[in-house]
């Protein structure tokens, strides 16, 4: 059975959205064609391209990309939280640029470091050691802390 953990190690970002997005599309096609061909009275349906519905197990592995997209995305977004962080941004800011509270923009990136620093301790080699952990907790610093103005 195809899941997350599968996709990941096959897909980048870009080709699990590529992957994704061919299925999708073969999955909203398919759906279109049943709405308008479909029916006792469908005589036109034998003029129809043929339906592109998706296979149980094509509907799985597009379940799973989903899934291997927004956690692949996420990582990308704590990355880029950190960048904004070092060039400046608030926690105010970082949280209306995601759509959310610096609060929550906040304790979304605490749990990303102590992620990273867990993912270490499993592995040996990834994630981040504790020096790393140290800088990008001084980096977080608090929700209600301004800005570094030294910062780029």
């Amino acid at each position: 059975m195809y899941t997350p953990d599968s996709a990941e190690r096959d897909h980048t970002l870009r080709t699990a959205v590529a992957r994704f997005e061919e299925l999708r599309v073969r999955e909203a096609l398919g759906s279109a064609m049943d709405e308008d061909f479909d029916g006792p009275d469908a005589m036109s349906s034998r003029f129809a391209p043929p339906q592109a519905a998706l296979s149980k197990e094509e509907a799985l592995e597009l379940l799973a990309l989903s899934e291997v997209i927004a956690r692949k995305a996420s990582y990308g977004r704590q990355l880029t939280v950190r960048t904004a962080r070092a060039a400046g941004a608030s926690w105010s800011q970082i949280g209306a640029a995601l759509g959310t509270t610096k609060q929550s923009a906040w304790e979304a990136h605490t749990r990303w470091i102590d992620g990273q620093a867990a993912f270490r301790g499993r592995t040996g080699t990834e994630g981040m050691d504790d020096e790393q952990v140290r800088a990008a907790r001084a980096l977080a610093g608090d929700p209600d802390e301004p800005a570094d103005p030294g910062a780029r």
